[in-house]
Parts: structure tokens; C-alpha cells; sequence
């Protein structure tokens, strides 16, 4: 079988028995991309606390974080956890999008693909996968997210080496799927709930959908 079939297959797999993720969760743009800054070393559940607390202050706006004091920021992030690390990363990609494209996510999102995300792996504190987050996510240009899930259940099945790098899982998905947003998305989320379920350190392969490609 060939790596696309095989991939796809399991896809189909995974969303027969999972269904919709409905993810990225974030009623706008903005709101996936501070999602995704925050979301590092920590669960969604204590980033959803520090969102709304944005909200209530209503601050959740590029401009309001913008003016918004660093002290302050910090405060209202604080459930996300390493909060005045987090809040230091937030106004670094607040600082770059107003003095790159005038705190305005339309005029990010029009620039070349290829050099937004090596303008987004610039910005000091977004690695690979919070660029490509904010890409998918937020901007709808399909590019394929990789995380830790990705690599444990996918080099378990034999199907990329143990030591593979961030950018050939990327590639692999990329090279072997057809590019579309909406597949991406799924195929992600799909795998996040597959490794936070199953697919764990110890693992729970008889309950997993993902058990006959072992």
C-alpha cells in the first residue's frame, strides 16, 4: 500500500471511531493564535481560564495587548501557567505584528506563506509547531502540524524512524496527503485525541482504532 492510501486510511480509521474535533476552539482568529502561544507546556483546560480572563478584562485584541503593561498581562494569563515567561512571548508576537503589519492579521495572513512562517519562527518563544498552529489554525493555509503525539503514535506503527525531525514528520504528512485545510485540521486534532487517550506512554493498544496496523 502506498504511503498516501496508508495515511488516509488511517484517517478514515481514526474519525470513524472519534468523529469531529471541532478544533482549533477560539471564536476568532486572534483568539487561535494567543491560544497557541499559551498552550506550551501546559493543558487546554488552564489556557481556556487565562482566555477568558482576557475576555473579562476585555483585552483579547491586538491593539488592547498591545497597550496593555506586561505586569498586567502576565496577571491575566497567570492560570496558562509560566505566565511571565508566556506574557513575554505574547507581547513579542504583538510587537512584531504591529511594527510587520500594523497589528493587523489581514495583511499577515496575505504575505507569502514561506515567509510568514520563517517571520513567525523569528519571533523569539514560537517554535515549529505554534507557527504552523497559527497557520492552519488561525490563517487557514494548509500546513501540517506535528507534535509529540504525532511522533510517539506514528514511529510506534513503523511508519517514520524514531529519530525523525520536526521538519520530515511534516514533510511526510505533506508530501503524501493532498494539501487541504479542513484534512489537516481533522488529521491533527484527530491525533491529539488518539495519543492523549490511547497512544500514551503506557499504552492502551487493544481499546485504540488505530490497533489492526500494528
Amino acid at each position: 500500500m502506498s504511503k498516501s492510501k496508508t495515511l488516509l486510511e488511517i484517517y478514515q480509521k481514526m474519525f470513524d471511531a472519534l468523529g469531529p474535533q471541532q478544533w482549533w476552539p477560539g471564536e476568532t482568529p486572534f483568539e487561535i493564535i494567543i491560544g497557541a502561544i499559551l498552550t506550551q507546556n501546559t493543558n487546554w483546560s488552564n489556557v481556556e481560564k487565562a482566555i477568558k480572563n482576557l475576555k473579562m478584562a476585555r483585552r483579547l485584541s491586538p491593539k488592547r495587548i498591545y497597550e496593555l503593561a506586561l505586569p498586567e498581562l502576565a496577571q491575566l494569563i497567570r492560570p496558562s501557567g509560566f505566565f511571565n515567561v508566556k506574557s513575554k512571548r505574547v507581547k513579542t508576537f504583538i510587537h512584531w505584528l504591529f511594527s510587520k503589519h500594523e497589528g493587523k492579521l489581514s495583511g499577515m495572513f496575505s504575505q507569502d506563506f514561506q515567509m510568514l512562517r520563517s517571520e513567525l519562527l523569528a519571533v523569539k518563544g514560537i517554535g515549529p509547531e505554534t507557527a504552523d498552529s497559527i497557520l492552519l489554525y488561525a490563517g487557514n493555509i494548509p500546513t501540517f502540524v506535528v507534535d509529540a503525539y504525532t511522533h510517539r503514535i506514528f514511529s510506534r506503527h513503523g511508519l517514520i524512524p524514531e529519530e525523525s525531525t520536526y521538519d520530515e514528520i511534516k514533510s511526510f504528512f505533506e508530501e503524501n496527503l493532498p494539501k487541504d485545510v479542513k484534512l489537516f485540521n481533522e488529521y491533527h486534532a484527530l491525533l491529539v485525541t488518539i495519543g492523549k487517550t490511547f497512544c500514551k506512554p503506557k499504552k492502551l493498544c487493544e481499546q485504540c482504532p488505530l490497533k489492526d496496523l500494528l
